[in-house]
């Protein structure tokens, strides 16, 4: 396949794969989060951050994805958690331990959870602290 193919054909699948994924069902998503396939578990991580609606589901599946083997998934399960904002209290613990993860965006993307999840007593993160940990 000439190079030029491939450029414009990745976009495409990248595309359809996406929309399918959103149409899945929650659960579906949520059952994706323990498959074997890296991928599939980034995929649903990031989607499920826009299922505000079953936050009563999606919040504990984010919270068990921060301790995931890959770095992106639990970084992408930190920033997903702060979009449920004081829908995901039941998170805090588990991010308070995200702030200590040994990739640095997982510990920046935990310490905004946690002021978007408890601004009164969370403050964002610092650009020193931001710093601090690359």
């Amino acid at each position: 396949m000439h190079q030029w193919k491939k450029i414009l054909l990745l976009p495409l699948c990248l595309l359809a794969a996406v929309g399918c994924s959103q149409e899945k069902p929650t659960a579906a998503m949520i059952a994706d989060l323990k498959s074997t396939n890296e991928r599939d578990r980034i995929v649903a991580v990031r989607l499920l951050q826009h299922r505000q609606g079953d936050a009563a589901q999606v919040v504990p599946a984010l919270v068990s994805a921060l301790t995931d083997k890959e770095n992106d998934v639990r970084w992408s399960a930190a920033i997903g958690l702060g979009y449920f904002g004081a829908k995901a209290k039941e998170a805090i613990p588990a991010l308070q331990t995200a702030v200590k993860d040994k990739d640095a965006r997982v510990r920046e993307a935990a310490g905004v959870a946690l002021s978007r999840i408890d601004p009164e007593n969370f403050s964002p993160p610092t650009a020193k602290a931001r710093a601090q940990a690359k």
